[in-house]
């Protein structure tokens, strides 16, 4: 179109007068105009400069006019020049802002009848071509406003439809990575629950023979008194593995009740601040007074308030920081519920590792199963709600959790 507009303003530089040079800038001005004015006012607002740039063609129009008129500048050839305004209105402005600027093109070229008027007479066929100038100005901008207008709605329907697209292909991507995770759940509890199983029976042989071991050592023997707890200990720790993995395993059974979140929420704090020694660690709660009771089974969720604050602490390390609770009225989905975040100030978690962190067995942890964030994300997807990792990595770790309140 640049190319164009100069081949165009090239044609109007050859025709006469060839040598009237303010003729020839002038030209020169409204092709370069033309080509760069969104650049030259791109400082400008949105509104203010689709104004400027149509009063500025009308101003150089006008002058070109007033320049190459004989006798009078009414009579010039080159009042054609007013369609580079009146179209641009056109284009940049709706139907009420079109009119206004063509109006205002057409009295610019008008104004000369002014001085003209005090020695020349306008006869009635010089009316009636002023009368059709004018009037096809205003029947280009109409029929150009209607095409922009046009074009304008379908960019803004592709616009709306291109958002909504890639929205649906987000959901479906989640959907998608949704069913294989669940399809990985339901292989690897199979093969756990089958493991767990046949690992639990010797524990017990195992832990029975280690008491009997331990009331046959005399107290003389501290050595193997000694050993035999370590036996014990161990095969409790073992069992208590082994018992992690038959929940991630058996279906659960939710017992719902309308439960008050930040009830749950402060009995899950309390436990894990009761549990640990780490005393650096500052809980800042923040709870909506308008938050409704949600129906929920209440030693699920406790255990999942649970596992995320331990895992907040242990993330934050012997020098502690701080652990932020929220729970805030939120919709999801059309469904409206309960929004919770935990926000510790730890470390965050790596960008490579955040599509992994709810895969079970998947652990960062050197003692850890890598369970825990799989049975949390797994209880509330039985509870119909949603669980992700909203920070930025370096940020400090932040899940938000939806539960629905229908």
């Amino acid at each position: 179109m640049d190319l164009v507009w100069l081949a165009l303003i090239g044609f109007l530089a050859l025709l006469n007068p060839r040598l009237e040079i303010h003729k020839q800038l002038i030209l020169l001005a409204i092709g370069l105009f033309q080509i760069f004015d969104r650049k030259l006012l791109a400082s400008l607002p949105a509104g203010r400069r689709n104004a400027y740039i149509v009063l500025i063609k009308i101003l150089l129009a006008t002058v070109l006019v007033g320049h190459t008129g004989t006798p009078t500048p009414s009579a010039s050839p080159y009042w054609l020049i007013y369609y580079v305004p009146v179209v641009s209105a056109a284009t940049l402005f709706e139907a009420g802002g079109t009119l206004l600027w063509t109006a205002i093109a057409s009295a610019a070229y008008c104004s000369y009848l002014i001085p003209e008027l005090q020695e020349f007479e306008l006869t009635p066929a010089g009316e009636t071509e002023l009368a059709l100038r004018v009037l096809f100005l205003f029947l280009a901008a109409i029929i150009v406003n209607q095409f922009a207008t046009e074009n304008r709605r379908q960019a803004e329907s592709y616009r709306r439809l291109a958002e909504e697209l890639a929205v649906t292909n987000q959901r479906l991507q989640q959907a998608q990575e949704e069913v294989r995770r669940n399809e990985r759940l339901a292989a690897l509890g199979q093969l756990t629950a089958g493991v767990a199983h046949e690992i639990r029976n010797p524990l017990g042989v195992i832990k029975g023979s280690a008491e009997m071991l331990a009331q046959k050592i005399s107290a003389e023997d501290a050595l193997a008194g000694e050993l035999a707890g370590y036996i014990s200990s161990e095969v409790d720790r073992l069992n208590g593995i082994v018992s992690r993995f038959l929940d991630f395993a058996r279906p659960l059974q939710l017992h719902c009740r309308r439960e008050s979140v930040p009830a749950l929420l402060d009995r899950a704090l309390k436990a894990v601040s009761d549990g640990r020694k780490q005393n650096g660690v500052r809980v800042e709660r923040n709870y909506d007074a308008s938050l409704e009771d949600v129906p929920v089974d209440a030693d699920l969720c406790e255990q999942v308030f649970t596992n995320l604050a331990i895992n907040a602490y242990q993330a934050m390390g012997e020098h502690g920081g701080t652990l932020r609770i929220s729970a805030r009225p939120a919709h999801s989905d059309g469904r409206r519920g309960v929004e919770i975040e935990f926000a510790d100030t730890g470390p965050g978690v790596p960008a490579e590792l955040r599509e992994q962190i709810f895969n079970p067995f998947f652990t960062t942890k050197r003692e850890g199963t890598g369970l825990g964030l799989s049975i949390v994300s797994r209880i509330i997807d039985e509870h119909g709600g949603s669980i992700r990792l909203a920070s930025e990595p370096g940020e400090g770790a932040r899940f938000r959790i939806f539960l629905p309140a229908d």
